[in-house]
């Protein structure tokens, strides 16, 4: 029998990325993704994660300085030292927490990678997935319409499986019904980032004529039960997301229609433990899922590439070009799409990539180390 993985250190970085293009959703506008990037050590071998909570609670409750906090003083303390035989036995730590969801799913995350290395299998097989590249989605920021129009033709000119256009309030129904005039042929659905309300019901029902594969998350983040209302109303499936933070919110979802399609991001979830649970209840109510994207660096979206060889992945997720996002990963491997699909990441075990550390300093703005 194999022993259990011994926690001997770790390291917590602060670690700010510019963006290529100013991305812009109905909460605001990103120029660069700050995120922390998490470490832990074992005989020799490296688990790496990072965490997908914002600076600022504009998507979900959690902060970047928050969980930062809770990672150096809390959760990392709580495993460096300690022995777990698989990520399973490391949830009894995990799961006093109320809350906290990104931070979680840091810790999570890293493990997985780490044990599939002791185990020296891809992530993919660990997790149960199939197969070497993964169908791949674009989401395409706010924009002014002939910029929009622009990108949408060169994303599906790439071969790009599905076009997400983010909406809001005066930005929604003239944009579709351009797009679609254009595109008539086009995988096309919306992200509305929780700025609208029932009130906007007859506006949203509008959105039913231009063929949208679905509508994501078009109410207040923290509402299951008037996306359930909503959807009564519409024939457009609704996609949860921001809603979706547990496998219980998932079985609430599922169990009253509110969301005939669902956005699995591992970390927003928890972490993997809980991301398959989201998968399975989906699958056992016949429902797809799909991977959203956080704007990660090439450590998380690695993860997501692995996570979406799951069965019920099946539709494109946004697990797009790097190279979109980033003048520079801090990945030494490129992850670029090809004709639709995103190759798996199979560098090695685990999630199958390796850190660029030389450009890795460049953008830290702190580090920590932690010794058992």
């Amino acid at each position: 029998m194999r022993n259990p993985i011994r926690i001997d250190g770790a390291e917590l970085r602060l670690v700010r990325l510019p963006l290529v293009t100013p991305f812009t959703i109905a909460t605001g506008t990103m120029y660069e993704k700050v995120f922390p990037l998490l470490v832990l050590r074992s005989q020799g071998l490296e688990g790496i994660a990072e965490g997908v909570m914002d600076p600022l609670p504009d998507y979900l409750d959690e902060t970047v300085a928050g969980s930062m906090e809770f990672l150096s003083k809390v959760l990392i303390p709580a495993v460096v030292g300690r022995s777990f035989a698989n990520p399973q036995a490391l949830q009894a730590t995990l799961t006093p927490w109320r809350g906290h969801r990104m931070a979680l799913a840091a810790l999570e995350m890293a493990f997985w990678d780490l044990w599939a290395k002791s185990l020296d299998l891809p992530l993919r097989d660990v997790l149960g997935g199939q197969g070497d590249a993964v169908e791949v989605g674009v989401s395409l920021g706010i924009a002014p319409l002939d910029v929009t129009l622009g990108r949408v033709a060169d994303h599906l000119a790439q071969g790009y499986r599905r076009i997400k256009l983010k909406v809001k309030p005066g930005h929604d129904l003239g944009l579709l019904r351009a797009v679609r005039a254009e595109f008539p042929l086009a995988h096309l659905t919306v992200d509305a980032n929780c700025c609208y309300t029932l009130a906007d019901t007859a506006l949203l029902q509008r959105m039913d004529d231009f063929d949208l594969d679905y509508i994501e998350q078009p109410l207040a983040w923290d509402d299951i039960h008037d996306h359930a209302t909503l959807q009564r109303r519409l024939r457009t499936p609704l996609c949860l997301d921001e809603s979706i933070r547990t496998p219980a919110d998932a079985r609430k979802a599922l169990q009253s229609d509110a969301s005939r399609v669902m956005n699995i991001k591992v970390g927003r979830s928890g972490g993997y433990v809980d991301s398959l649970r989201i998968h399975d209840l989906c699958a056992a109510f016949d429902v797809p899922v799909w991977c959203g994207g956080m704007l990660e660096s090439g450590i998380g979206r690695a993860h997501n590439i692995h996570l979406s060889t799951l069965p019920n992945f099946r539709k494109p997720g946004d697990v797009s070009s790097a190279s979109r996002y980033f003048h520079r990963d801090i990945i030494e491997q490129a992850l670029e799409t090809s004709g639709g699909l995103m190759p798996l990441p199979l560098n090695g075990p685990g999630i199958g990539v390796t850190l660029d550390r030389p450009f890795l300093e460049t953008v830290t703005e702190s580090r920590q180390e932690f010794v058992a």
